[in-house]
């Protein structure tokens, strides 16, 4: 169900046209949250839209309102339900909503890096392909972006594909 519910987040970020980092920030506080609390079927999709508003005014400079994630349920949920939800999310969460998403890592990684546009734009479809799959919760943001860093480069045959002391350094992997 978590998979189902990714991948209709992802469209609905795309449909609004949101921020890289706003679906890495709403799949965290998903994932997060269903670490912490059971609910049922019915409300995971309020869990997500919920996830979504709030990474919504944490990343994005123009938000879009709860009236928004109302239709885009096909008001399946109140702007009430959403409000509540966001609150009791956020209680759970005890307001910690940042965290180190592989977005940000491979922002910085990339950097370190010197990755050419092909490079990037392939390491970022790398780190998006672990988003719907839950048996990859188990390893590290900075992991996952690290090693869409090193493939991307292999992948792409760059000559100074290797995996230099400073990418050792400021990743703290080892090839």
């Amino acid at each position: 169900m978590r998979a189902i519910l990714v991948d209709w987040i992802i469209e609905v970020h795309l449909k609004f046209k949101l921020l890289p980092e706003t679906l890495f920030l709403t799949v965290g506080l998903i994932d997060r949250y269903l670490e912490k609390v059971k609910i049922k079927r019915g409300n995971l999709q309020l869990v997500g839209v919920t996830c979504m508003l709030v990474a919504s005014k944490y990343e994005e400079i123009y938000a879009p309102e709860v009236q928004d994630f109302v239709y885009i349920t096909d008001n399946a949920y109140s702007k009430a339900q959403i409000f509540e939800m966001e609150n009791h999310l956020l209680s759970t969460l005890h307001f910690d909503v940042t965290f180190p998403s592989a977005y940000r890592f491979l922002e910085r990684f990339n950097k370190v890096a010197k990755g050419c546009p092909k490079v990037w734009n392939l390491a970022r479809y790398l780190i998006e392909l672990p988003l719907i799959e839950q048996r990859m919760l188990k390893y590290k943001p900075s992991n996952l972006a690290a090693s869409a860093v090193y493939l991307s480069q292999k992948i792409i045959r760059r000559a100074e594909a290797s995996w230099t002391p400073q990418l050792c350094e400021h990743t703290g992997y080892s090839e």
